[in-house]
């Protein structure tokens, strides 16, 4: 008689805890503004569906069919996220009928995914069973409820970042590379339209920030282009930024200065929520990963277009690095979490060891262009 009273109240017990947990879990990933993240989401989301999706896709060979993989990542998170706090109710229910029921655990199951999903083909009575089909009832309703306010909202932050994602391929290649940035505005007369783009990026980066620490899912989201990635658009624009300060400090319009703040800003705050560790002062002239020889290829880039420089390569390094200090290691260890495509400027990637993208450039076509001397572009050329 004891140890069946101990087991009803071990299992009335159990069934609290998991439908507070579940409770705790809904609330900080669909309702709660604020940059604190649910263990639960964290653990099933990016802890096994996300890493398993990371592991078929390294069954293929090719960037796209890698990409076309992990682009489910992120959906599947959120369906699975969405069946496990479903199951979690459905046992805590469970458990807790369970001492009111002499039918034994299973009949409990019926009746917990009876009120849990508002069919109500099972049921008994009495004050306490029906209390719980209430509240089972009523969690099923408010469940669905939340998921079904939920993905608009995350689709719409979604479509928000993508469109000036997008807007930047004209301006930085694909995948982004912020040398680029700067030579094409010289190439075709925009150099001084950049203060207009840095103030969009600074604006579309705060927007970010708060997006991608409340609704966390949003940061593993993949852009509909394979190429495209919000990460390495942020960090193109950063990077040109901090040439365009390092290069002509007399020019540089405040824009550029304030879009690097708020990027790397931006990058520390998601950093904190996904337990990145980085160094939050650091000094100018600490070591970053980014090589002086790859630096003076982006100057050599713009060195072709004619971009008006104040000081010379080796002169703008240490000014450059002094900025690219505050955001190379979160932007590199986020890159490499994501698999990001391997754009120059961007860091190794564990699952694209030794692949590098070069950024796509819409020909440069003239009437008198020869077809023998300017054949047409392959897609094998991606990749360098």
């Amino acid at each position: 008689m004891l140890n069946g009273v101990v087991a009803e109240v071990v299992a009335l017990v159990a069934g609290i805890f998991l439908v507070a947990t579940a409770s705790a879990s809904l609330i900080r990933t669909t309702v709660l503004p604020r940059a604190v993240p649910s263990r639960l989401s964290v653990l099933v989301g990016r802890g096994l569906v996300y890493r398993g999706v990371v592991r078929i896709s390294n069954l293929f060979q090719s960037y796209e069919s890698k990409d076309r993989i992990l682009s489910y990542g992120a959906p599947l998170a959120l369906l699975s996220l969405l069946a496990t706090w479903l199951l979690l109710f459905l046992f805590g229910y469970g458990l807790i009928l369970w001492p009111l029921t002499e039918e034994g655990f299973f009949q409990a199951l019926r009746e917990s995914g009876s009120s849990l999903l508002t069919l109500g083909f099972a049921g008994r009575d009495g004050v306490a069973r029906t209390i719980v089909y209430f509240l089972a009832a009523s969690t099923g309703l408010i469940v669905v409820a939340l998921q079904i306010a939920y993905l608009p909202v995350l689709y719409q932050a979604f479509n928000r970042r993508e469109a000036l994602v997008s807007i930047l391929q004209s301006r930085a290649g694909a995948p982004a590379w912020g040398p680029e940035i700067l030579a094409r505005a010289q190439m075709i007369n925009l150099v001084d339209e950049l203060p207009a783009l840095y103030g969009d990026w600074e604006r579309w980066t705060a927007e970010v920030m708060e997006s991608h620490t409340t609704y966390t899912v949003l940061i593993w989201f993949r852009s509909p282009h394979p190429l495209r990635s919000w990460l390495l658009a942020l960090l193109a624009t950063m990077d040109s930024a901090a040439m365009y300060a390092a290069l002509a400090p007399g020019r540089v319009p405040p824009e550029a200065r304030l879009c690097l703040r708020m990027g790397f800003t931006c990058l520390r705050n998601i950093a904190e929520v996904l337990h990145i560790p980085y160094d939050p002062d650091p000094f100018p002239d600490d070591p970053i990963q980014l090589t002086f020889e790859e630096f003076r290829g982006g100057v050599g880039r713009l060195q072709e277009m004619g971009f008006p420089m104040e000081r010379t390569t080796e002169e703008a390094w240490p000014h450059f690095r002094g900025w690219r200090v505050n955001y190379e290691q979160i932007a590199y260890s986020l890159a490499d979490a994501m698999s990001a495509p391997p754009g120059p400027w961007s860091g190794p990637r564990t699952h694209l060891a030794g692949v590098t993208i070069v950024p796509q450039r819409p020909a440069n076509r003239r009437p008198d262009d020869r077809q023998d001397h300017n054949p047409k572009a392959s897609r094998s050329g991606w990749f360098a």
